[in-house]
């Protein structure tokens, strides 16, 4: 980007021996703030994202696409002595190395951390496991598999008889930020001390600090959740409910708010029924509660009430599809695609914006995901 300010992290050298989704996603948003990353991937197709579709885009895997932008990319073989060789001498130029191999795995390549740090003192040393260096080493992490035995799943859906899994591979995003922290972190602590240090996050621990109240709800009030749909736990009405045409969430989170909720819907009188009176009184009424307003929203349509209700302050929402939603950042300023040129391509490729601003180093959509360097599969 010609003229572009440099990024907040111009200068660090990322090795990103990782692949599928909770690394690449990190290491694509340390890139997007100004790091060069080289993505070291295997002979014979490389990341294996790459071949997961459909869908696809100018023949490319969109999954890939997604987490890959601002990379460049090297096949090494790491099986091979040359190929361990090859990579001992990229990890020495860099500042950080990221790694998501199975446990044990980097040390039989010679790249382990405590093989490199004696050699590379002020290396930061990042490693992204399912369940952790210890007990759970041998335990493959998959996000769905994350999302069941994390708890996620037992706290997502309409009941306990159907567990349900998020429309995302939440456990692998969380898990990607929560590593891009931790070397942001130990970057700041190499830079003051110059000495770096290992980073290491793991799934399951990722999910469990992600869950938040509802974790604490078990570790601090010994309370087990249970799923409640489209229901808040602690707060009413905090829920989606149907209109004339689509369903709306609303969440009226403290009793001002219900105030509003209850004038925008014509009934004054609800905030003033003892059974509504109180957080604490609809939680505990929540079914008469719901029946109330939902009469109240069935007599017009779901933007009618987005219109009147966000007017009077009362958080609410049409439930938008993944279209709408880009339509709704598009129509806030926000602009949440963008388009990136690459020579090797008949057409840029589209891509969803960094979602950080910086008024000083703003995040840059420099160069499109790399396609494979190397030959395919044989």
């Amino acid at each position: 980007m010609t003229g572009a300010p440099a990024g907040a992290l111009d200068g660090v050298r990322i090795a990103d021996f990782s692949r599928v989704l909770a690394a690449p996603y990190a290491t694509m948003l340390l890139a997007d703030m100004g790091a060069e990353v080289i993505k070291i991937e295997r002979p014979g197709g490389g990341d294996e994202t790459r071949t997961w579709g459909p869908p696809w885009s100018q023949g490319e895997s969109t999954y890939f696409l997604s987490v890959n932008r601002n990379k460049t990319s090297r096949v090494i073989d790491l099986t091979t002595e040359e190929g361990r060789s090859e990579a001992g001498e990229l990890v020495g130029s860099c500042d950080v190395l990221v790694e998501n191999f199975r446990t044990g795995m980097m040390d039989t390549f010679g790249l382990g951390y405590e093989q490199l740090a004696a050699s590379h003192p002020g290396l930061v040393y990042c490693s992204l496991t399912g369940f952790g260096p210890g007990e759970g080493a041998g335990l493959p992490g998959y996000d769905l598999v994350l999302q069941a035995v994390g708890g996620l799943m037992s706290v997502t859906g309409t009941d306990e008889a159907h567990p349900m899994k998020t429309g995302v591979a939440l456990v692998d995003v969380i898990t990607g930020m929560h590593a891009a922290i931790g070397v942001l972190a130990a970057l700041r602590h190499r830079d003051r001390t110059g000495h770096g240090q290992r980073v290491e996050v793991n799934l399951l621990s990722s999910i469990l600090s992600a869950m938040t109240n509802q974790s604490s709800a078990y570790v601090a009030g010994g309370t087990v959740p249970r799923p409640l749909g489209n229901r808040h736990p602690s707060i009413a009405p905090y829920e989606v409910f149907g209109t004339a045409d689509r369903p709306m969430a609303v969440a009226a989170a403290n009793d001002k708010l219900f105030g509003r909720l209850a004038e925008g819907l014509g009934r004054p009188g609800l905030a003033a029924d003892p059974r509504f009176a109180t957080n604490s009184e609809r939680v505990a009424h929540r079914e008469e509660l719901a029946r109330e307003i939902e009469d109240c929203l069935r007599q017009e349509s779901a933007d009618h009430w987005f219109a009147r209700l966000t007017e009077l302050g009362v958080p609410c929402g049409p439930i938008n599809d993944v279209g709408q939603a880009f339509e709704l950042a598009e129509r806030l300023g926000l602009e949440p695609v963008t388009e990136i040129a690459s020579g090797d391509r008949p057409e840029p490729v589209r891509s969803v914006s960094h979602p950080i601003r910086m008024s000083l180093t703003p995040a840059a959509h420099r160069t499109a995901p790399p396609r494979y360097p190397g030959p395919g599969p044989t």
